[in-house]
């Protein structure tokens, strides 16, 4: 119940706020609160919350289980926790930054693959708010979860690095991620290629043909900008967004979306044999 609450509390904290922050955008393109998704959406910020971290914890245990056992001569979870080797002795916040330019990088890579066709349909799901805002931004799938953070995860402390070091930054991690969904068209002017935008992020959402599979990056466009997928033009700002793929609307027909398009593809298969 308490954390229930926290959540909730949380949800109309980021509401008013994202409220105040649209007075800046152009009252043509403002959205209503209820706009087209909420109730979708609004499902996902509480079954993300609740469900899907608890979910990505346990696989993320289970994937991690076996390290301490292959690094070192006798298992030892806490020496695991605070890292080792020449990386785990530098400072908790220059490991905080290291880490987070690393998992940056490794988080676009992981990002493109979910745009490639055998894991596409577990990333469309969050790819199919046609009102993009701040709310779209938990409306993600629990295998995308388990696969990015476990991709992200179990590099960085096979490198060494000291996991708690991250506690102090994922605040700021997460309220990027908000703003980088907001509807609103900032780019930061001169920062516009050092900091992913809300722009920036938005023409990664939008539907049209042109800026499709760009701007893959979370927190750095300079991994777009060096692997050719950046897409910033200044003359104009995305109209639509979703995605062709037909996504179901509501929450549960979405989490079993992917498997349904599995099974139909097995099927499809079978009659051609």
């Amino acid at each position: 119940m308490p954390q229930l609450l926290g959540i909730a509390i949380a949800f109309l904290a980021f509401m008013t706020l994202a409220a105040i922050v649209s007075r800046f955008q152009q009252p043509q393109r403002r959205l209503p609160i209820l706009r087209r998704g909420f109730a979708t959406d609004t499902a996902y910020w509480f079954f993300t919350s609740l469900i899907t971290e608890r979910v990505v914890r346990f696989a993320l245990a289970i994937t991690l289980l076996p390290l301490p056992f292959m690094l070192f001569d006798t298992p030892d979870f806490e020496r695991l926790q605070y890292g080792f080797g020449p990386l785990s002795r530098q400072p908790y916040w220059l490991q905080g930054l290291l880490m987070i330019v690393l998992a940056d990088f490794m988080g676009y890579w992981m990002h493109r693959a979910f745009h490639g066709r055998s894991l596409w349909p577990f990333h469309a799901i969050h790819h199919a708010s046609v009102d993009l805002d701040w709310l779209s931004t938990l409306r993600v799938h629990p295998i995308n979860e388990i696969l990015t953070r476990a991709a992200t995860a179990l590099p960085l402390i096979l490198l060494g690095f000291a996991p708690i070091a991250l506690a102090g930054v994922l605040p700021f991690l997460t309220i990027m991620a908000i703003l980088a969904h907001t509807n609103i068209d900032w780019d930061y002017g001169p920062l516009r290629t050092i900091i992913v935008s809300p722009r920036f992020h938005r023409w990664h959402h939008t539907d049209e043909t042109e800026a499709r599979d760009k701007n893959f990056a979370g927190l750095l466009p300079l991994w777009d900008i060096l692997f050719g997928t950046y897409y910033m033009p200044r003359d104009r700002l995305p109209q639509s967004f979703g995605t062709s793929t037909d996504v179901p609307t509501g929450l549960f027909g979405q989490l079993l979306f992917p498997f349904r398009r599995s099974t139909a593809k097995q099927k499809a298969t079978k009659s051609t044999t």
